[in-house]
This record gives C-alpha cells, sequence and structure tokens, in this order.
C-alpha cells in the first residue's frame, strides 16, 4: 500500500521551509519543545486525510504573513494498481530517486513512480488539493485524488480522544479492518426500541471477522476488554449514523471508556491489522496516557522491531523511553537552520547509538554537555541542584542535559560530541587534564562550534576539588570518603600516594589544628583517583558532593575554579 516518500511544507505555523525524505517505517521526530514536530504531522493529516475543507486561520501561516501561501506537498510511492490506471492518473504519475529525493515528470526505469499530491491555501483561507504534473500543467490539465482513493490511503490518526476509531464512523480504522459493513438502517430502529442486545446479536453477524480481530489484537496487546468483543448501540448516541455503532466489551461496555493509554494501544494494534488498507500513521506525543511498559508495547504494535516494516509512523514524542526503544534509523532530529527545517537522521553509528542506549534524554534536549566519566556528570547534576535551592533556574528546564562518556580514552568524548554535535545539538565536554587528548581532535572540534571545558594544571577533577576548594570543605570531603568506604581503605590510598610519608591521621589533625598544604592537597587528590579504587567514581556520589560540599563552598573556592563551574552553567543556559 502507499507510502510517503518525500515531504515538503513552506509557510506553514513555525516552518518557512521544510523538506524530508521519511523511511518507509517508523519516523519518530524528536527534538526540543516548539521546534516544529508536531506541525510536520498536521501538515500529513492537512494534505492527505479523507476531508474536504480544512478550518484554517491567519495563525497557520508563517509569521501570520497572508500574502505567502501554505504549500504541503507530498510524494506518495508503492503505489497500487487503482492508483497507477493510465486512464485514472497517467497524466500525473511521475519518477521518484530515493537517492537524491528529485523527482522528474517522465519516469525512468531507475525510479519508482509516483505521485505528487499538494495542498495549497491562500490568504482567502480556501484550501486546493491538487495533482502535480508539469506535463499536465502545459496542458491546462488539473485533478485531485478521487475520493475513495483518498478515503482509502489517508493516514490514520491516533490523539488524545479515540471515541472515533472505535466506532464504525467514515475513516475510522474498524471500516479498514475487513470490507464488511453493517446495513443499521431498518435494524437500528428496531434495536432502539426493543433492546440494545438485540441489535448486538444481529451486528456480529455482520461484522463477525471484525469483532474477532479486535478481540484477538486486545489480548495481544494486553488491553481489557474480556474474551469477547461486541458492537451494539452507544446509549449516549442521538441519531442512528454510522457512529452509533460502537465496539463494547464482553458484558456491554463501550470500549470509549477504555483509559486513554489501553485506547490507544488498541487503535495501533487494529492500524497494523488494516495495513493492507492503509499503512500510514501518525501519532503524536507517543507515551501520552503510557507507562513505559506499554510504550515500549505501543512501539512494538506499530512494527518498530520488524524487518519489514507493515506501517509507515509519523511519531513524536518526548520520552526517553521511546528513544531508547527505537534504533537510530527510526529516529529523526528537527531543528531550525537560518530559515529551513530539518529533519537528520540519528543513524547507527556506534557513539550515536551508544549514547540512545545509556543517554536517551541528551536527544530530548538541546544542549549536551558530555563528560569525561560520570563523576563530572555527577558534579555538574549536584550543583545544579544547589543552585535551583537558591533560586536559579534547572539546567534542564533551559534544555541542556549531561551525559557520560565513561572515560578511558580521552578522545572518546570527542567521537560522542561529534556525532551530537552534526545532528544539530549544541555540545560541549567537560574532560580532564591529566590525560590530554590528541591536539587535531580538539581542535577541529572547536573550530567547528564546540565548547571545551577543562580542569587546569594537568588535573582530574578528583585534584582540583582538593586544592580548590577550603579546607573546611576538603574535611568534608575526607569525610564523606570515610562513610563510603571505611578509614582503614582511605588511610592506605593516602599512604600508596604518598609513598608513606602521610597518613590519614596527619591529614586529618593539620585540617583542623593547620592549614593543609598545597603537597598535601596534591597528595589527596591521587589518593582519590586510585585506579579501579576511586574514592567518588559514581554520579551518585558525586552528585552529593556537589550539592552540600562544592555548592556551598563554591564562593569561597580558588576563583580560577569558581570561572569554570560558573563558565560551564552560563554556557548551559544559553538557548543558542
Amino acid at each position: 500500500m502507499p507510502r510517503i516518500r518525500k515531504i515538503e511544507v513552506a509557510n506553514f505555523r513555525g516552518i518557512e521551509q521544510f523538506s524530508w525524505l521519511p523511511s518507509e517505517g517508523i519516523n519518530c521526530l524528536i527534538g526540543p519543545g516548539d521546534s516544529g514536530k508536531s506541525s510536520v504531522l498536521d501538515a500529513i493529516d492537512l494534505c492527505l486525510g479523507a476531508r474536504r475543507t480544512v478550518q484554517l486561520s491567519d495563525a497557520d501561516f508563517h509569521n501570520l504573513d497572508v500574502n505567502k501561501p501554505i504549500r504541503i506537498s507530498l510524494a506518495i510511492g508503492e503505489l497500487d494498481d487503482a492508483l497507477k490506471t493510465i486512464d485514472g492518473y497517467g497524466m500525473f504519475l511521475r519518477g521518484f530517486h530515493a537517492a537524491t529525493g528529485a523527482i522528474e515528470d517522465e519516469p525512468e526505469r531507475n525510479a519508482e513512480t509516483v505521485l505528487t499530491l499538494t495542498l495549497t491555501v491562500a490568504g482567502d483561507l480556501q484550501p486546493s488539493w491538487t495533482l502535480e504534473s508539469e506535463r499536465a500543467a502545459a496542458q491546462n490539465l488539473t485533478r485531485n485524488l478521487n475520493w475513495a482513493d483518498r478515503s482509502r490511503i489517508s493516514p490514520t490518526r491516533i490523539g488524545s480522544v479515540a471515541d472515533y476509531n472505535l466506532g464504525w464512523r467514515q475513516g475510522s480504522v474498524l471500516n479498514r479492518l475487513s470490507d464488511e459493513r453493517v446495513d443499521a438502517s431498518a435494524t437500528l430502529a428496531v434495536a432502539a426500541r426493543e433492546a440494545r442486545s438485540s441489535f448486538g446479536d444481529q451486528a456480529e453477524e455482520q461484522l463477525g471477522e471484525t469483532l474477532t480481530l479486535v478481540a484477538e489484537t486486545a489480548k495481544d496487546l494486553g488491553v481489557p476488554v474480556g474474551d469477547r468483543v461486541r458492537a451494539m448501540l452507544d446509549t449516549h448516541s442521538v441519531s442512528f449514523s454510522g457512529g452509533t455503532i460502537s465496539l463494547h466489551d464482553e458484558v456491554g461496555v463501550p470500549l470509549r471508556s477504555l483509559g486513554l493509554g489501553s485506547a490507544r494501544l488498541l487503535i495501533a494494534g487494529l492500524q497494523r491489522k488494516a495495513a493492507e488498507q492503509s499503512t500510514i500513521i501518525l501519532v503524536d506525543e507517543l507515551e501520552h496516557g503510557l507507562e513505559p511498559h506499554r510504550i515500549i508495547r505501543f512501539l512494538g504494535a506499530l512494527g518498530a522491531k520488524k524487518t519489514q516494516p507493515p506501517l509507515q509512523a509519523f511519531i513524536t514524542t518526548h520520552s526517553p523511553v521511546a528513544v531508547r526503544e527505537l534504533s537510530g534509523n527510526q529516529l529523526f532530529v528537527i531543528r531550525r537552520v537560518g530559515t529551513v527545517h530539518k529533519a537528520r537522521i540519528v543513524g547507527t553509528e556506534d557513539d550515536v547509538q551508544g549514547t540512545i542506549r545509556l543517554f536517551p534524554e541528551a536527544f530530548l534536549a538541546s544542549s549536551v554537555v558530555v563528560c569525561e566519566g560520570a563523576s563530572e556528570v555527577g558534579l555538574i547534576r549536584g550543583l545544579d541542584q544547589f543552585r535551583v535551592e537558591n533560586a536559579a533556574i534547572p539546567i534542564n528546564s533551559l534544555g541542556a542535559a549531561s551525559i557520560d562518556s565513561s572515560g578511558g580514552d580521552p578522545d572518546r568524548p570527542f567521537r560522542r560530541a561529534r556525532a551530537l554535535h552534526r545532528l544539530g545539538y549544541r555540545t560541549a565536554i567537560l574532560r580532564d587534564d591529566d590525560k590530554k587528548p590528541t591536539d587535531c581532535v580538539e581542535e577541529e572540534f572547536r573550530s567547528d562550534g564546540g565548547n571545551v571545558f577543562v580542569w587546569r594544571d594537568g588535573r582530574a577533577l578528583e585534584d582540583e576539588l582538593f586544592l580548590s576548594l577550603t579546607d573546611s570543605a576538603v574535611s568534608k570531603l575526607i569525610d564523606y570518603a570515610i562513610e563510603l568506604h571505611g578509614e582503614h581503605l582511605i588511610d592506605e590510598h593516602i599512604k600508596s600516594a604518598s609513598e608513606n610519608a602521610v597518613d590519614l591521621k596527619n591529614i586529618q589533625f593539620n585540617s583542623v589544628f593547620d592549614t593543609l598544604s598545597v603537597d598535601k592537597r596534591a597528595i589527596l587528590g591521587r589518593a582519590a583517583r586510585t585506579r579501579n579504587r576511586g574514592w567518588f567514581k559514581s554520579v551518585t556520589c558525586m552528585e552529593e558532593i556537589g550539592r552540600n560540599i562544592v555548592g556551598p563552598d563554591l564562593a569561597d573556592a580558588d576563583a580560577g575554579f569558581q570561572r569554570i563551574i560558573e563558565s560551564i552553567f552560563v554556557w548551559a543556559g544559553r538557548s543558542t
């Protein structure tokens, strides 16, 4: 069945120009709020939906400029025989090249045959749907898709209201499950007078295949409808229309009473069953009404794990669960670059795919700080919490996320950051200076617009803390290390780092009765980062330190350390 090969949008809401070649399966649009994700879904729905008119206003024009018409164009491929008839659409059949996105009027042997449907809305707010073809235009020929074809291939939209798709209405997914149709005219009048169940028994004779498919789908997806699904009269209906007949569970409760998540999950499953009739589905805010485990099930119902995708799904989400569950070839980051919106495929290269699995929330932010290790991530989180307690705005509310590059190779943070940067994210790196990256790697990242924050003078984070904080804060760091690991281990590490020149008791005595020297502070920094036995090598530990030790001490700490911390938060707080 038909699938969308190319989408072009101009002057529609926040989108001035947009061109995209979606995949034939899952197309999940991600990115910060107000980036245009929902507008893309609305554009598809307006152009291809089964409707004869649309309700638009001046606010739907980009920057309210009604002198520039809204233009939404969809190139539709994988055409069935009905859409490739020479008599019906011959003058409008065109050739599409998947590698370049080019469309030409004379289809070549190596090009896919497509129809290009365009919706245009000018300042008079009157919509016009036309099939595009230079060949036809030269002969002053115009036409639209005929209504039967349009109804057949129009997308199913799963929104916040499920009632429409749980009754036998025009365009409902139930009418796409099979060719069965109920003749309700006479039967409804009798049923209304005699009993709802009377009609239910008659309707089941006419809708048995559809009801069986609904029951099986609900069972597979864990949607509670009982062992039997019935077609009965809705008690709230006041007219004998197609929508008067709707789905009920085994005891007669309308399925429109299902929870929002259950209803959306069931409709997704039914749409997959109806794929032979229509393959395009639109889902805005995928996670709406669904717990994490049901988000995964929802994606499964859409065919997210299938090699040959049964549906072409256009999805938006702000859920890390959804991002983690999808592959990089199913995720598209939507961004505005100058006056043009772009949808960039995330891809499956190792650094990107690893980030998706470990830090999916990064792909939902606008700015990302790639930290050398978990300690830096924890420090930023802890300091952010301290700042929020003192009336600052949390950086995640400003669209910033911090992720861990897992240490090791000093070039690794740059590979992960570069992959994100290519997708349009503002990226920065926070790295240690004890092991330096390759010069050209850092220089290339900086010249490409990336930011790098570095601890000073060959230091790792632990060195920076013990050398920069006040004596009081250093004492608190030691006490916390003892709380975590015990006095014996901390004492052994200090002896090892100082080659037995000092021990824990000596350090503690100096911190109480004297000023800790730079040498002893340096020993503590080395001891704290003992290989494979570091004192604070976790997000949780360093988060505690950032919130309760570093944050309260920062105003009195070394000025150079203060500048590094402040510059990180200033950068994270910027939107561009």
